[in-house]
């Protein structure tokens, strides 16, 4: 009987220790606002490593480098910190390319989506997302459901990256006005 008991009791306890599991946030503090985003268990590289730039700053001061209305906003490119205005930027990470972790159809693109940038097919058919660049969906994204990491959502926040969204660009998507990611905090 005592043993029943004791195993009722681990049982009990790694059960509630599992309900009580408080998935992982990370505040991006925007020059338009903040966005909270809630990582996904089930991506756990992404997870992790998104978690380790925010600890570490990598992306601080970094920009929103492309904004395509109507579709997402991309930033993580560490080589954008202080870019001059016009100049090309979205080919640099921090670390490397993650393998990759996509979950659909149980986990696909929708309005505020956590979503990993990657190189194309034709030169990457492993379909291995960028270290540090990432994207967060507002619309029109359908297309890219099975072929990029879902990794997480927008948790609040998701008017800031409508304004974001709605900016005013150049011919190669970059902001005409710098939209700054002032800092990454795991929350």
């Amino acid at each position: 009987m005592c043993m029943r008991k004791y195993i009722f009791v681990l049982f009990i306890t790694a059960f509630l220790s599992s309900c009580s599991h408080k998935p992982v946030k990370v505040l991006l503090a925007t020059s338009k606002g903040d966005i909270v985003v809630k990582l996904y268990d089930e991506t756990p590289i992404h997870r992790d490593n998104f978690k380790k730039l925010a600890k570490t700053h990598a992306l601080d001061g970094t920009l929103f480098h492309r904004v395509i209305k109507d579709f997402m906003i991309q930033g993580g490119d560490p080589s954008s910190k202080g870019a001059k205005p016009g100049i090309l930027l979205g080919e640099d990470q921090v670390g490397e390319d993650l393998p990759a972790e996509i979950r659909y159809p149980e986990i696909f693109h929708k309005r505020g989506s956590l979503a990993a940038a990657r190189e194309g097919d034709d030169v990457n058919p492993e379909r291995k997302s960028s270290g540090s660049q990432f994207y967060i969906v507002w619309g029109k994204s359908s297309h890219l459901n099975g072929k990029y990491t879902v990794f997480g959502e927008v948790e609040s926040g998701l008017d800031v990256v409508e304004e974001i969204q709605n900016v005013s660009t150049d011919e190669n998507d970059r902001p005409l006005e710098d939209v700054v990611l002032l800092e990454m905090k795991v929350k």
